[in-house]
This record gives structure tokens, C-alpha cells and sequence, in this order.
């Protein structure tokens, strides 16, 4: 089953500390875990992180959403494997601590929306049924699910066709936290949801692009979505892709060329 890096509650009054990953040397093989893992942002180590076969999910126990969800979508693996159309959305069985349900959900108005696409996860029959455990599930506007944030996840795969490779990292956003909850375990609807997105292209540069979508059922152009990785930093407080070496990481977060998005 799952791996577990972290098994930590996360509790009000814990004190935390950052964990970032070590900048990534391409000379030194010593670091190929970090270069494997660019998605992950930084966390903190009261964070219970937990990494499945296709994607790590930083679940939070007070909200009953991820914290954040990061993976790695290669061109191969949208050679789908697996091809059911079914959708039984559960509980981790291993994860210790509270959890969202079914039961949260039913008839609360709300999409069970996926962070990780359950499409990004066919090339193995494992790696989509995970996609459906609620440690990858936050409440999502139904027109939102379908519509534009459904079109960005569509727009992941092509550019994982396009460039080979690309690392997503994705997850709510609380602000006003005017939303409220559902259910009787009271799981918070995000304010908004975010994705970052990482290519390497053809020359070996890399690129970032960063969206941010209201959990509404407005529907919108891309652009109008889109934002530096530097901004969306700032509006989340959190470091993403710390594992690229800080003279690179320091210029790439600061640009939307659409010209590499193609949008």
C-alpha cells in the first residue's frame, strides 16, 4: 500500500519546522532523489504526508482536505493501462487520524473533486483507485469540476505529451474560508484552488506557470487564471519547487510565457 514518509497528526499547538528539499546538482548522483521529486514543495514537518504510487498528498486532519498534492506526469504514462469508468471514492484504510466520507459529501451540493486527475493516473489499476481515497478529494463547485478546471487538467496532459515530462503541484486555497463545511465531520470548502506546473523544454530550460481558480461555476479564459509562481507563492505562503537550484528557481518562477503554454 502507501509509503509512508510522515505519520504526524497535525495538531494546532505543534510547533513546526520548514523542510525544503537540497537544490539538485545534475553532476551529482547523490541528489537524484531530489531531481525525482521536483513536484514537492516545501512542508513542514508536522505535515502528514503520505505518498501513493502516483501522487504525495499532505493531508490536513483538521480541514479533511490535502494541504497540497504533488506529482510527476509523464508523456508514457497517458498510455492508459486501465480503463474503468467507475468511481468508489473511500477512506485511506492506513492513514491514522480523522478523515472525510461518502457520507460527507451526500447530498452536500459539492463534487467530490479530484487534486490528482483520476485520467493522470490510468497507467495503473493502483495508482487510480488511490486517486479516489478522500486524502486527494477537496469539496468542488460541480461547474468548476467540469468545466474549467477539468479544461486545465486536460491542458496537463498535453503538455506532459508535449514536453515528456511535467510536475504538478496543486490544492485549496483559504481565505475568507466563507464557504463553511459539510458533513457531520464539518470538511472545510476552500475559497479556491491552485495548480503550479513545471516542464523542462527541448533545450533543457525550465518553465513555470501558476493558475488560481474561485470554487464558482464562472467560466473564464485561461489567462485570466493564470499567474506567476512567485505571486501564487505569496498567496499561499508556501515555497513551490524548492528542489530546483535557487539561481534557476529565482528566474523561472517570475515569468508566464505563453508562448511555451501554448494558450
Amino acid at each position: 500500500m502507501a509509503h509512508r514518509l510522515l505519520t504526524v497528526l497535525i495538531i494546532l499547538t505543534t510547533t513546526c519546522s520548514a523542510c525544503t528539499l537540497p537544490d539538485p546538482d545534475p553532476a551529482d548522483t547523490s541528489n537524484a532523489a531530489a531531481v525525482q521529486h521536483l513536484e514537492y514543495p516545501a512542508y513542514e514537518t508536522c505535515e502528514d504526508i503520505v505518498e501513493y504510487s502516483g501522487f504525495t498528498s499532505s493531508y490536513n486532519h483538521n480541514t479533511l482536505v490535502p494541504e497540497w498534492v504533488a506529482y510527476e506526469l509523464t508523456a508514457e504514462e497517458l498510455n492508459w493501462a486501465y480503463d474503468s469508468q467507475s468511481s468508489n471514492f473511500s477512506r485511506d484504510p492506513d492513514l491514522k487520524g480523522p478523515q472525510a466520507s461518502r457520507e460527507d459529501y451526500s447530498h452536500s451540493g459539492w463534487d467530490k473533486g479530484h487534486m490528482a486527475p483520476k485520467a493522470d493516473m490510468r497507467w495503473s489499476e493502483k495508482s487510480y483507485w488511490e486517486s479516489h481515497y478522500f486524502t486527494n478529494v477537496c469539496p468542488q463547485n460541480h461547474e468548476l469540476n467540469a468545466g474549467d478546471w477539468n479544461s486545465l487538467e486536460k491542458s496537463v496532459r498535453r503538455w506532459a505529451k508535449q514536453y515528456g515530462t511535467i510536475w504538478v503541484v496543486c490544492g485549496p486555497i483559504f481565505e475568507q474560508d466563507a464557504l463553511g463545511t459539510i458533513g457531520t465531520a464539518h470538511v472545510h470548502i476552500p475559497d479556491a484552488f491552485y495548480k503550479a506546473l513545471l516542464i523542462r523544454d527541448s533545450e533543457g530550460q525550465y518553465h513555470t506557470i501558476g493558475f488560481v481558480m474561485p470554487n464558482e461555476g464562472t467560466h473564464h479564459s485561461f489567462k485570466s487564471y493564470a499567474c506567476t509562481v512567485n505571486s501564487l507563492e505569496e498567496r499561499i505562503g508556501r515555497d513551490l519547487f524548492p528542489a530546483l537550484d535557487d539561481s534557476v528557481e529565482e528566474s523561472v518562477e517570475e515569468e508566464t510565457n505563453w508562448k511555451i503554454w501554448n494558450r
